[in-house]
């Protein structure tokens, strides 16, 4: 996790989210191929028990009330699943016309929630049946001692260089908002605004600013502490998939769709549309309320 840690410090210093498209081809990549491997090794492994493993009443518990915060913490986990939403206008702020960037960036939507889904609903599915309630948070974790080892080690290194890619795809528009936000309190600080060259051995020269380099490396070390401290896969995953899915996946896009659109206050579209992102809001509340029970839990055991 520490390795981890500085190699984002050093890719956290690429300028902006227009200058990784290699990177996020390469996590893509990555992504596509642990995800078939996971795929792969849970069938075979269905295929090698002979039978199915599990229920369809999941996980058993001691108490109705773990079984809730179970429920709860896996809904945190499920608004998690399709977290590119949160950084869609980014992505969309990248691409060039024609076509019109709207209507390319529709079909790569779909494309990518047709896609996603299929491989969490396989991957889910033969995970929890080759494993049972014994299933791991990570899938690839449960096949540690399972022939063949190299492919096992070879899914689990795509996992690593997929989410190298993925933090610094997350991370740049936080980084945008920051050094704007600063840039515009101290228009003239130098800290905050001048760019100094800077040149290191067999890599071409770039410009360093110093608030930059400081503020994305306080960052990185910052999220990286965190995950040293609190270690849980599901956990971390539900919380983060509770915090963000509703101010981000829902309230904003409903709010510019009434703008967007012109709805007026009480026609039926607006009240099915508030109907539904309060409904939300009540999801992210208990998902919230279940994977912090879950991280408190794990974390005094």
């Amino acid at each position: 996790m520490l390795l981890f840690g500085v190699i984002q410090i050093v890719l956290s210093q690429i300028p902006d989210i227009h200058d990784m498209a290699w990177l996020s081809i390469v996590a893509a990549i990555m992504s596509f191929s642990y995800a078939f491997i996971g795929l792969g090794l849970g069938f075979s492994k269905v295929v090698e028990n002979e039978n199915i493993q599990g229920s369809i009443r999941g996980v058993p518990t001691d108490t109705v009330a773990q079984k809730i915060w179970l429920i709860l913490q896996a809904v945190g986990d499920i608004a998690f699943a399709y977290p590119y939403s949160i950084i869609l206008l980014e992505i969309q702020d990248t691409m060039k016309s024609p076509p019109p960037e709207n209507q390319t960036i529709k079909k790569a939507s779909m494309g990518a929630i047709l896609i996603t889904t299929f491989f969490y609903l396989c991957c889910g599915c033969f995970g929890y049946a080759a494993f049972g309630n014994n299933t791991p948070g990570n899938l690839l974790t449960g096949f540690g001692f399972f022939e063949p080892f190299w492919l096992v080690d070879f899914a689990n290194a795509c996992v690593v260089l997929h989410l190298i890619g993925a933090y610094q795809i997350f991370s740049q528009p936080v980084f945008a908002f920051a050094e704007r936000w600063f840039s515009g309190m101290f228009p003239n600080s130098g800290f905050m605004n001048n760019f100094y060259p800077f040149k290191i051995p067999l890599l071409p020269a770039f410009q360093l600013n110093p608030f930059r380099l400081c503020f994305r490396t306080a960052y990185v070390i910052s999220t990286t502490g965190l995950g040293l401290v609190f270690p849980y896969f599901n956990e971390i995953i539900g919380v983060l998939g509770a915090i963000g899915f509703w101010p981000l996946a829902i309230y904003f896009p409903v709010k510019m769709y009434f703008v967007q659109r012109k709805i007026g206050a009480w026609t039926r579209n607006w009240v099915v549309l508030w109907i539904f992102s309060l409904v939300c809001l009540l999801v992210s509340i208990v998902a919230l309320v279940g994977s912090v029970e879950g991280l408190i839990s794990a974390k005094l055991k």
